[in-house]
C-alpha cells in the first residue's frame, strides 16, 4: 500500500509496503507513536526517538518530528494506504 516515508534531511518519498505492526515498526526503527494531526491519516514515529537522540526531521502544525516520519491513511481505527501519497509528499516537501 502507498504511504509517504520521510527521513531527516531527505525528501518526502511515497513508498510501496504492507501496512502491519511489523513493517512499520522496521520503517521507523523501533515502537510506534502515532500521531493525528490531520483527518484521515496519521503520522507515525518512533516512540522512543527523542531518547534515542534521532535527527530532527520536520515540523508540522508545531509539531516538531525526530527520525523516521511515516504518513498513513486512517479507515476507523486501522491504518490503510493513504490517499493522494503524491501529493502529501510534493507538500512535505515544499
Amino acid at each position: 500500500m502507498k504511504i509517504v516515508k520521510k527521513l531527516p534531511g531527505m525528501a518526502a518519498e511515497v513508498i510501496d509496503i504492507e501496512i502491519n505492526l511489523e513493517s512499520l515498526q522496521k520503517e521507523v526503527g523501533g515502537m510506534i507513536e502515532a500521531v493525528t494531526l490531520f483527518e484521515g491519516s496519521s503520522f507515525i514515529c518512533n516512540e522512543e526517538g527523542r531518547l534515542l537522540g534521532m535527527e530532527p526531521n520536520i515540523i508540522v502544525n508545531g509539531v516538531d518530528f525526530v527520525g523516521p516520519v511515516l504518513v498513513v491513511g486512517v479507515k476507523g481505527e486501522h491504518f490503510s494506504e493513504l490517499p493522494q501519497a503524491e501529493r502529501w509528499a510534493a507538500a512535505l516537501n515544499a
